[in-house]
């Protein structure tokens, strides 16, 4: 294991265990309601087509997420060398800590929004970039701003975007099978037409169960990457303290016009950037904060403190300033 890096008590990787087994079991109820779904309406070909529909759709936004998110917001990639000291220690920090996930160092951005906000996107960890936005570096201090891109390099070892793209391309099938239901009738698996109460309840219930599992697939990698980023910044506390002041800027009325203009992108944010978004309710793609401040703070104890050598030394004190 490198130096830095860090392997989390028992009772930790448990955690993680059951986060992945419900990861797999909700991927598994998707994949159940797009058989039945596929069959009820088009039979095995009918679901075929509607798979390769989706698929192909999600596997051109999966190899170009990151160039698609970034333009969207207009970020600007930084490095090492830029004039600003705060922009500075913001991508030595991530290097720091990408080193310590054992990841690559990924592409580095910053957001012209007042918001404070971050998301990390990339197909793989070898493609990976990860965003802060002005908000972010200014109104949170130096040790919060490592614990939120610790959460975010998590979701980059975790390999979420991938996860997410696989649930999408389900979810969209099933949607494309409930248009064609609603045009053209459903079928079951005998091919005899369902009739029209069946196109009905195949055309509205099944994209309505079927973008419920994928925010319930949603809020349980947000949970997982929070601790994950705990574990690769060893301060749990300093990613529950960030949390707590994102939503209380969110919710003082720094608004995301970006945002607000793509929704289908809120998902990716550590915080819902989305006016009145709401945590842990079915239709939520993140979990209430809250409840991931409780769990966070459940860790305290349970977390090794940084290595020697950490960019940022971990401490208590109070601090004045952003940078202080």
């Amino acid at each position: 294991m490198a130096e830095g890096s860090f392997q989390g008590p028992p009772n930790v990787n448990m955690g993680t265990m059951r986060n992945h087994l419900r990861t797999f079991t909700l991927l598994a109820v998707l994949t159940a309601l797009f058989v039945g779904a596929g069959y009820m309406v088009g039979g095995p070909t009918g679901m075929l087509i509607a798979l390769l529909f989706a698929g192909a759709m999600n596997l051109v936004s999966y190899w170009n997420a990151d160039r698609i998110v970034l333009s969207m917001y207009r970020a600007v990639e930084v490095d090492a060398s830029h004039p600003e000291p705060l922009i500075r220690n913001y991508v030595a920090d991530v290097l720091e800590l990408a080193g310590r996930a054992n990841i690559p160092a990924p592409r580095v951005y910053v957001i012209d929004q007042d918001q404070p906000n971050a998301f990390a996107t990339g197909r793989d960890p070898q493609h990976a970039a990860v965003a802060a936005t002005r908000g972010l570096l200014s109104m949170l201090d130096r040790r919060e701003i490592r614990g939120v891109m610790a959460h975010e390099l998590a979701h980059v070892k975790n390999r979420d975007t991938l996860t997410m793209t696989i649930t999408a391309t389900i979810a969209g099938a099933i949607g494309a099978l409930a248009n064609f239901a609603f045009f053209f009738g459903g079928r079951d698996e005998a091919g005899r037409p369902t009739g029209l109460i069946g196109a009905i309840v195949i055309a509205v219930i099944g994209p309505i169960a079927a973008g419920l599992v994928q925010m319930a697939i949603s809020r349980g990698r947000e949970y997982e990457a929070d601790r994950a980023g705990a574990e690769i910044s060893g301060d749990p506390q300093a990613l529950a303290s960030a949390l707590q002041k994102i939503e209380a800027y969110a919710k003082g009325g720094y608004f995301n016009p970006d945002a607000e203009r793509n929704p289908a992108t809120a998902h990716m944010f550590i915080i819902n950037p989305l006016a009145g978004g709401k945590g842990d309710s079915l239709f939520s793609t993140h979990p209430a904060t809250h409840n991931r401040v409780e769990a966070l703070l459940g860790m305290t104890g349970q977390v090794r403190g940084p290595a020697r050598g950490t960019a940022v030394p971990i401490t208590r004190a109070r601090r004045t300033g952003p940078w202080s």
